[in-house]
């Protein structure tokens, strides 16, 4: 084998190898989780972005006590059917559960690092009393 066609071999192996670190690097921050949790508050927002990766995301408002600064609660769903309850709760209180993935390359899976596996719409809140 000659000398250039040996370098081109070794530099196309380091490429393809980079590729596959790359690749194997992504399923492993989308399939293993840094943490779980829930949290529950007023489903507010909730949209699909992007301009070539679109993604569905929301944000809750967080139950605060009253008269603290509420707190809002960004979010992304990558399964459609959670996103097809989260679209029939707008305005409503809600429960999500969510994973959170660090370290993911690109906005393409997300733009933000906590991905909602499930929801539970809450009781609507009481109507005010009508003035007469």
């Amino acid at each position: 084998m000659s000398l250039p066609r040996r370098a081109a071999v070794i530099i196309l192996s380091l490429i393809a190898a980079i590729i596959a670190l790359f690749a194997l690097y992504t399923w492993a921050a989308l399939h293993w989780s840094y943490s779980e949790g829930d949290r529950a508050g007023y489903l507010q927002k909730f949209s699909k972005k992007g301009w070539l990766c679109k993604t569905w995301e929301g944000e809750i408002l967080l139950s605060s006590m009253p008269g603290a600064i509420p707190e809002h609660f960004a979010f992304t769903v990558r399964d459609d059917a959670v996103a097809k309850q989260m679209l029939a709760a707008m305005g409503h209180r809600v429960q999500i559960s969510y994973q959170q993935h660090k370290g993911l390359p690109s906005t393409c899976f997300g733009e933000t690092e906590y991905f909602v596996t499930g929801v539970t719409v809450g009781p609507q809140p009481p109507a005010p009393p009508s003035a007469m």
